[in-house]
C-alpha cells in the first residue's frame, strides 16, 4: 500500500533499545523505555513500546471513530472509551503481538454501534497496517 500524498509525519530518536529513550527534540516527546519484568527486564517507572503501541492504536481508532461518525452524519457518545492491550509472544520465527480493545459507546444501539466499530476498523491507519499480520479483537462492550 503506498500513500498518495503524506499528511503528517512523527519522528522519534531511541538510544539503548527497549531498555532506553526516547526523544523528539521538536516535541515534548521524552520517555524512559523499560523492559517489563515479563520479558526478563527490570520493569520499574519507564514505559514499553508495547505500552506505546496500545496507547496509538486505541487513540488512533477512537479519531478513526470521529471520522466515520463525520463522514456518516451520526452522533458520537459523549463518553466513548477503549480498554486496551497488547500482548507480545513467541511465535516460530520470533516474537509476534496481538491486540484486544473492548469498545465502550454507551447509549448507543448495538447494532449501529457494531457497524460503526466496523467502519472504524476499515478507516484507522493502525489497523490497515496490521490487518492480516496480528490478530486485532475488536469488542463491544
Amino acid at each position: 500500500m503506498t500513500i498518495e500524498t503524506v499528511m503528517y509525519r512523527a519522528h522519534a530518536h531511541v538510544t539503548g533499545g527497549d531498555d532506553g529513550r526516547a526523544t523528539d527534540p521538536e516535541s515534548n516527546l521524552d520517555l524512559k523505555l523499560t523492559i517489563p519484568k515479563e520479558l526478563g527486564g527490570g520493569g520499574g517507572d519507564g514505559t514499553s513500546p508495547e505500552q506505546l503501541f496500545a496507547a496509538g492504536y486505541i487513540a488512533c481508532f477512537i479519531g478513526a471513530l470521529k471520522s466515520v461518525i463525520a463522514r456518516d452524519k451520526i452522533a458520537l457518545p459523549k463518553d466513548v472509551a477503549i480498554d486496551g492491550s497488547v500482548g507480545i509472544g513467541q511465535i516460530p520465527s520470533g516474537f509476534g503481538i496481538e491486540v484486544e480493545m473492548k469498545i465502550s459507546l454507551p447509549g448507543m444501539d448495538r447494532a449501529d454501534a457494531q457497524a460503526l466499530i466496523d467502519k472504524a476498523h476499515v478507516v484507522c491507519p493502525y489497523s490497515n497496517a496490521t490487518r492480516n499480520n496480528i490478530d486485532v479483537k475488536l469488542t463491544l462492550v
